[in-house]
């Protein structure tokens, strides 16, 4: 079987998602899994690079996110390094810098198999969705606890979503819990702190609305499909 230009057989395009998926679930597992990225030595190397230090973390934290370095401990790390407030757009740059790339990756590397696989007519209304509110799913994953940012953003880019949805999705979505685990990261010698209390009151919020929206979303795509 092939498209519906004849060009391409359609098992070529689930080998190809397939290798892709696979591919990141490896990267998943070696990186998040295991301890081949230290993060004290990335914070040492960091701060090492004084005044620019903060734009130095936004970049390595960006390509470290990229690559399913847990992004709690790379907020709590900017947090350690540069105190709640300055450590907080450091943690929400570093958001953003992993959704972009992760995006394009995922977008150059799966978007025209997996509208080859929904089929045009099913590509086109993805395409509708994705105009409508694109923007507020990727806002809406990032309150969701236990999703992987970059796992998403990686989906997200296959399906198509604009780079800008995704960037401007990230820095709004991972606010709160950027706040959380920057803040937590800060309050590391003193967790009794009003600033640590204050994080795992955002924490329980966030939790309890990512729940909610997943719920509703989940019911939402159900009835559209």
């Amino acid at each position: 079987m092939t498209d519906s230009d004849g060009s391409t057989p359609r098992w070529r395009h689930i080998v190809r998602l397939a290798l892709f998926a696979a591919f990141l679930l490896g990267l998943f597992y070696l990186v998040a899994g295991t301890d081949v990225v230290d993060v004290e030595d990335v914070r040492r190397t960091v701060a090492a690079t004084g005044p620019v230090a903060p734009l130095t973390y936004v970049v390595v934290s960006a390509v470290l996110g990229a690559i399913f370095v847990p992004g709690p401990i790379l907020a709590a790390g900017s947090g350690v390094l540069f105190g709640p407030v300055l450590g907080l757009f450091v943690t929400l740059g570093a958001s953003v810098g992993t959704a972009v790339i992760t995006g394009l990756v995922g977008r150059r590397a799966g978007r025209d198999s997996a509208r080859a696989l929904l089929g045009s007519e099913r590509a086109e209304r993805l395409d509708r969705l994705i105009e409508r509110g694109g923007l507020w799913a990727v806002v809406g994953q990032r309150f969701v606890p236990g999703i992987s940012d970059a796992l998403a953003s990686y989906a997200f880019g296959a399906f198509g979503v604009p780079l800008w949805q995704l960037a401007v999705g990230a820095f709004i979505g991972s606010a709160p819990r950027g706040f959380v685990y920057t803040a937590l990261g800060a309050s590391i010698a003193d967790l009794s702190s009003p600033l640590a209390f204050a994080a795992i009151a955002v924490w329980c919020v966030t939790a309890i609305i990512g729940a909610f929206a997943a719920h509703r979303g989940y019911r939402h795509w159900r009835r559209l499909t």
